[in-house]
């Protein structure tokens, strides 16, 4: 068996808990299919410790002085650099990317928390004119506990981006993260601690999805809700949030575009495309998947994804070879498996891969198809896997349209060498964050977030931490 470098458990009010009479549920390595551990999941009385533990951390936490704050923050951006290999190796085991991109996950988890260090002393407010002898302020304050629910994608940065910009606006926080991929966050989280974090401060709770997420929601402890994860599930929690009036951010699902223009620097275009399309196995909610290319490049474009594809070496995630690993659990080979039937069925070519690769673990080959159409489910839901479609238009009127069709709204991408056509398409597309002629949509000081049906709110930059706050007018006369 792998050596599993975490122990995944319950962090409550400064105590890691695990078994003590607990269900547990099966931690699984996507590459293999051997159990790495056995993850408690918290009881009802664990969630309402957990509770009681985010008050009291609140108080103390909001009293906190800016100089601490910002310590404790810049602390666990070290630890997190100085336990980069044995972070990293965590996430590729329980979830299956390549280790360089693990580290790559880690690093700029560490630039996130050391944004947000930065960031508690940039909290700024406004002083607006007053005639003589009056005084109006407008100040931002922690909106108070917050309850974080995580996926399994990126089981690193996930957390941190909602632990860090929540601790720097002052909030105390309970976060979820995936029983699928926990070490990584349990490793995340003893850096905050190590670096000083007081112990009521942040808790970290692992369940039954629907239970855990009832019972904190409905407390009138938790202020804010931070979700990243699917649309169904995002709408459903909205609901139960409403009952409270709770504060809600929504980082949810996509079905990203990519218009390749007629005049693109087309060996970028493609380069780029494919390396963003499997990296992390296409497990990724802004990675580009409707290729929507101009008529006369089409064949060509689609030829040379297909190439690149085919060229993919496809293993596990330890493996120095590998370029692309598993899926993160078998519900996605599955669910690959069904889109892409589908999207034949209804006469689309596949070009590249389109079926599973070697008889264990979670692999699935990089996989193209052509002239889907748009009938088929592939086009329509969001694939969240190493798939990707090539369709031809004749206008941009045409690209932005079927671009725009979709409710999803996250990210969308054009490739042009014309300012022109990057003008229009900027201003006409339909989405939360817009790559022209690149596709990093993850910046520390930018908002990350979508729009429609992708959800509310951001994350990363000051947004991030605005988040987490609610503004107050003082008015003196």
């Amino acid at each position: 068996m792998t050596v599993y470098p975490a122990r995944p458990a319950l962090f409550i009010d400064g105590h890691w808990l695990s078994g003590e009479g607990r269900a547990t549920h099966q931690v699984v390595n996507p590459a293999t299919g051997e159990t790495l551990a056995e993850l408690p999941l918290a009881t009802t009385a664990d969630l309402d410790a957990a509770l009681d533990a985010a008050a009291r951390g609140y108080t103390l936490w909001r009293a906190t002085s800016v100089d601490e704050k910002a310590a404790v923050l810049a602390g666990a951006a070290r630890l997190l650099r100085d336990r980069a290999d044995i972070i990293a190796a965590t996430a590729t085991l329980e979830q299956g990317k390549p280790l360089a991109e693990a580290r790559g996950e880690v690093a700029y988890t560490a630039a996130l928390v050391d944004f947000y260090a930065g960031e508690v002393r940039r909290n700024y407010g406004r002083v607006l004119v007053r005639p003589a002898g009056q005084r109006s302020l407008v100040v931002h304050e922690p909106v108070g506990p917050a309850l974080a629910l995580c996926p399994w994608n990126f089981p690193i940065l996930n957390p941190a981006r909602k632990l860090a910009p929540a601790l720097a606006a002052g909030c105390s926080m309970i976060i979820k993260p995936p029983e699928e991929a926990p070490g990584s966050a349990c490793l995340v989280l003893q850096c905050f601690i190590d670096a000083g974090l007081p112990a009521q401060v942040a808790s970290m709770v692992f369940g039954v999805p629907d239970m855990v997420s009832r019972r904190l929601i409905a407390s009138p402890i938790i202020r804010k809700i931070s979700f990243t994860g699917s649309v169904p599930v995002g709408k459903h929690l909205m609901r139960l949030a409403a009952d409270g009036a709770k504060r809600t951010t929504m980082e949810l699902g996509g079905h990203a575009p990519v218009i390749v223009w007629g005049d693109c620097d087309f060996e970028k275009a493609i380069t780029m495309a494919s390396a963003f399309k499997w990296r992390n196995a296409g497990q990724v909610c802004v990675s580009p998947t409707r290729m929507i290319v101009h008529e006369a490049i089409a064949d060509r474009f689609a030829a040379a994804l297909a190439e690149r594809a085919k060229a993919l070496t496809v293993g596990p995630g330890l493996d120095a070879a590998t370029q692309m690993g598993p899926l993160a659990n078998p519900r996605r080979p599955a669910a690959m498996e069904s889109l892409i039937d589908d999207a034949l069925a209804h006469g689309g070519t596949l070009l590249a891969g389109g079926a599973r690769v070697g008889s264990a673990g979670n692999f699935w080959a990089p996989t193209v198809l052509a002239d889907v159409p748009l009938s088929a489910r592939l086009m329509n839901e969001e694939p969240f896997g190493p798939v990707a479609t090539v369709q031809r238009v004749a206008s941009l009127d045409e690209a932005i349209a079927e671009a725009n069709r979709l409710p999803f709204g996250l990210a969308a991408y054009l490739f042009t060498e014309n300012a022109r056509t990057a003008n229009i398409f900027a201003d006409a597309i339909e989405a939360g964050m817009v790559g022209i002629n690149t596709m990093g949509m993850s910046a520390v000081d930018a908002p990350f977030g979508g729009v429609k049906d992708s959800g509310h709110g951001s994350e990363d930059g000051p947004e991030g931490m605005r988040a987490f706050q609610v503004v107050k007018a003082i008015h003196q006369h």
